[in-house]
């Protein structure tokens, strides 16, 4: 039977997992932006998301595990989780920088443009447009979309759950290894399904959104929203 401190615990895991996830907007704002840059369909985005929140959860849950496991304290996990966790920032920060450098000189590169057509000798005429459709190889573009994946992945793997080791597991483990596995699946799954309806809800409302003249900015524009959610994680906090 499962006691009324487990019961308590549990509610609070779900509780922390949900506001964890609202309050970082590295849990979410990548994949909004990257979604509407690289023109993911929704299924994709979600699915992407999926497995980036299962890495990130998963990580600390072994790590947690370990800890358990082999007796050690939880002070010093925190501060492995605080190693992880700063280095999970600086690794999103410096994947924005480089896809704003890379989005910046893909709209230079795709900047419109005329060439003249000459008809007859009194026929002349210009038609403006970009190198994006005529040029771009579609090899090359399976690449950049296959790639990026897995780096959010990477990053997410090292990103911590911070609150999960000292105010969930090491609780619940005082009690029976059920606990743990019941209070770590109610933080982990809330979580997720946390991070899915928001990405969810607002990639679908961020595709009706149109930027004109700016559209070809908006890989460097996705770069930029991920470095500050970097930022905001590595000196707020959040």
């Amino acid at each position: 039977m499962i006691s009324r401190e487990i019961l308590v615990l549990v509610g609070t895991a779900a509780s922390i997992g949900f506001i964890h996830t609202v309050l970082g907007p590295d849990h979410y704002l990548p994949f909004i932006v990257m979604s509407r840059a690289r023109k993911w369909p929704l299924p994709k985005t979600l699915f992407i998301s999926f497995l980036c929140g299962l890495g990130h959860v998963l990580s600390s849950v072994l790590l947690g595990f370990l800890g358990i496991a082999l007796g050690i304290a939880v002070i010093r996990l925190e501060g492995v989780e605080s190693f992880r966790g700063s280095l999970a920032a600086w690794l999103l920060i410096g994947f924005g920088f480089a896809y704003f450098i890379w989005g910046l000189r893909r709209a230079w590169r795709n900047r419109p443009h005329s060439h003249p057509h000459l008809h007859s000798p009194s026929e002349e005429h210009d038609h403006p447009h970009t190198h994006e459709a005529s040029h771009y190889h579609l090899h090359g573009r399976n690449q950049k979309a296959n790639i990026t994946p897995w780096i959010l992945f990477t990053i997410f793997v090292f990103g911590p759950c911070e609150p999960l080791i000292p105010l969930v597991m090491y609780p619940a483990a005082k009690h029976s290894m059920a606990g743990v596995l019941l209070v770590t699946g109610a933080f982990g799954l809330t979580t997720i399904l946390t991070m899915l309806a928001i990405i969810g809800v607002s990639s679908w409302g961020v595709s009706f959104i149109r930027l004109g003249r700016l559209e070809r900015y908006s890989h460097a524009l996705a770069g930029a929203m991920i470095i500050i959610s970097g930022l905001s994680v590595q000196f707020l906090g959040l």
